[in-house]
């Protein structure tokens, strides 16, 4: 059975007089070795991103700034997600197919468990779709 996404609260210390650091605290909270960190922005609100899926890599995803709708299937759910709270990350598993829209100043963080690898994504929503049944079966 694929595994699920779901949103990792981290923590978060300080004040709204001082500020706030947010810590994933000795990655404790990521359910993988972090082996690659990328971030996007300057994002056209019109354009859709993501519309893909990975073999293997998990990723768990922020919203540094901004807001990110997050779209996502496994083989057996669909459900969409608001990230707007830079302390709280989206888990994607792999073979998860997301698709993704910004708000104009939105920056998305990325923590991700390999190296980019061109071979470990499927850019075919059909392809994906038939690989993604025969995983839920």
């Amino acid at each position: 059975m694929p595994a699920t996404p779901y949103l990792i609260v981290f923590d978060r210390i300080g004040s709204p007089a001082e500020g706030y650091l947010t810590t994933t605290q000795y990655a404790r909270n990521i359910p993988f070795v972090i082996r690659r960190v990328f971030w996007t922005q300057a994002t056209p609100p019109e354009t859709m991103r993501g519309q893909h899926a990975n073999k293997a890599t998990e990723e768990v995803l922020i919203a540094i700034a901004g807001t990110i709708r997050v779209k996502t299937e496994t083989g057996t759910a669909v459900a969409e997600f608001d990230l707007s709270d830079p302390a709280t990350g989206l888990y994607l598993p792999a073979m998860c197919w997301t698709e993704l829209r910004f708000s104009e100043d939105a920056i998305a963080l990325c923590l991700s468990s390999t190296d980019f690898d061109e071979a470990d994504y499927i850019h075919s929503y059909p392809y994906f779709k038939k690989l993604a049944t025969h995983l839920a079966l």
